[in-house]
This record gives structure tokens, sequence and C-alpha cells, in this order.
């Protein structure tokens, strides 16, 4: 199946905690990192996911934010630290490529704030992932 998110990280399920309707499932990037989707109880029956099960972490490049630096006292759980590796801008927005262990990120963020945060090829970043907007996928 082609999909039109950008972000498809391979990876391999370490947990899957299921409760009534949610589920949350952690994942172990192809990088070594580690990331935990929220996702419906029904999907991972659906996906058969348990542990050791190999899939695809799916992220829309409007969820993936950038900060300059690890950032603490924040509820999201997933923070992938990369370097930018290319910054296209238009008027009002920018996609800023990121380059992690094991793949690569793409944020759509404003330009403003590629300009605030002095982004440009080369700069150490953090990417943050809200677990509930990690889709997952059989790989």
């Amino acid at each position: 199946m082609t999909l039109s998110i950008r972000n498809q990280l391979p990876g391999t399920v370490t947990a899957v905690t299921t409760g009534e309707a949610m589920a949350s499932v952690k994942v172990r990037l192809a990088g070594g990192q580690d990331v935990t989707a929220a996702i419906t109880a029904d999907a991972v029956k659906d996906l058969a996911l348990a542990e050791g099960s190999a899939v695809r972490a799916l992220v829309k490049s409007t969820e993936v934010a950038l900060a300059t630096g690890p950032v603490e006292g924040i509820s999201i759980r997933n923070q992938l630290a990369g370097s930018v590796t290319e910054v296209s801008t238009g008027g009002a927005m920018a996609s800023v490529k990121v380059s992690v262990e094991g793949g690569e990120l793409t944020a759509a963020i404003t330009k403003d704030a590629v300009e605030d945060l002095g982004l440009n090829p080369g700069t150490a970043v953090v990417a943050l992932i809200k677990s509930t907007e990690i889709s997952v996928s059989a790989a």
C-alpha cells in the first residue's frame, strides 16, 4: 500500500499493553530508539500485534514538532534526537528533514518557527511526537 505519510520508520514491537478500548504499543525503531504509539485495542487485534512483531511507525509530518534540545516537564513521550538535513521554506510554512538513527523524519512547521529556532542543515534537534499521533502498520 502506498501512503501519503512521509514518516515511516521500521521497527519491532517490544511491548503491548491493552486496555478496554485503547492500547499502548512500544516499538524499538531500527536505529535503536523507542517510541510509544497509542492505538485502539481493535487495531492491536486486527494487526495481530505482539512482542517481536515487525511494524512501521507512521507519523504525518504535521504532527512532528521540533525543539533545539531535550524537553523536560512535558507529556510528550516520544523525543527522537537528530540533526537537520534540509530546510525548504515557502511563504508561511516550511518542510524540515531531520536525520535520526535508522531513518529520516519530515516536520511541517511554520517558517517563523524555522527562523526563531535558527534551523539550518546541521542543527541538532529533537523531534517531538505525541503517542496518539503515531500509527502502526504491519511490516
